[in-house]
């Protein structure tokens, strides 16, 4: 009997990671990804929360051995930080982040109040495929580029390389703004910012092309109340719920130290639900 359930249990696992494989079935989910975390409502909390995700994502990627590249980040005025981008390369990177696309909301007691009052705080997590060759895909005309040299922020290089070299990239026609200061060079930081630029490109042009772009890029001209996709609740009880797959857990010490594996695969099969409906009606 012993052998038997010893069977069974090793036959479930398998069987368990070969459904998750198969919901990686979009068309960038095996590839990398880049992730862009910007603070919002909520004031310095938003920023120090801002600066708490960037850590959660670099636990999760220390757990599965992917590599986690900072790009790009901005210093909060008084703490945490203002915004970041990171590049997060790994097998399936994209198709296990996408679940984290969308408003991210914080409840707790403020450290940054002396009156220990307890303080909601947003921040957006956006997530593109990166796309190593698009140069064959995507043609960008130079005159459409306005190219700015500065020098890196940094607290003491807590999280870049401070140098003189940083490059940011914008594309007038869109708007769409890249931008990398973790190279130890100017060209090479330009040539990360073009890469990342090429690849938002591509993005739009293919959500175009779908005619379903808050499909892939989401909507979040708000981050504010009532736009969150997932809370995390530290008081006045502790829990983190994703309001779209239903996910939650009585544990969020765990998940902002990178334990979201359970979340990203509640996502995945929501998702694959969610569109299944869509197809059939």
């Amino acid at each position: 009997e012993g052998e038997l359930q010893a069977g069974v249990d090793t036959l479930s696992d398998d069987f368990a990671k070969l459904e998750l494989r198969a919901l990686f079935t979009g068309e960038y989910d095996s590839g990398d990804a880049i992730i862009e975390l910007n603070s919002g409502a909520g004031g310095v909390d938003a920023q120090d929360w801002t600066e708490m995700l960037l850590r959660m994502y670099q636990r999760w990627a220390e757990r599965h051995g992917f590599s986690l590249e900072l790009q790009e980040v901005s210093e909060g005025t008084e703490a945490g930080l203002s915004s970041a981008t990171f590049l997060l390369k790994g097998r399936n990177a994209y198709g296990w982040f996408r679940s984290e696309h969308g408003v991210h909301r914080l409840v707790r007691i403020s450290p940054f109040d002396n009156n220990a009052r307890r303080q909601t705080s947003f921040a957006s997590v956006k997530v593109t495929p990166f796309i190593e060759d698009v140069d064959s895909e995507i043609e960008i005309d130079d005159k459409d580029l306005r190219i700015d040299v500065y020098r890196s922020s940094g607290a003491g290089g807590q999280h870049v390389n401070v140098t003189d070299s940083a490059v940011r990239i914008t594309h007038l026609p869109t708007g769409i703004v890249t931008s990398c200061q973790n190279e130890r060079s100017q060209h090479q930081n330009k040539d990360r910012a073009m890469k990342t630029l090429k690849a938002k490109l591509l993005e739009v042009e293919r959500a175009k092309r779908m005619d379903r772009i808050n499909e892939i890029t989401g909507d979040q001209s708000s981050v504010n109340f009532g736009s969150q996709d997932r809370n995390y609740v530290l008081q006045p009880y502790q829990q983190v719920k994703d309001l779209r797959s239903g996910m939650e857990s009585s544990n969020p010490e765990a998940v902002l130290d990178g334990d979201l594996d359970a979340f990203m695969e509640a996502w995945l099969r929501w998702n694959r639900t969610a569109n299944a409906g869509a197809t059939a009606s």
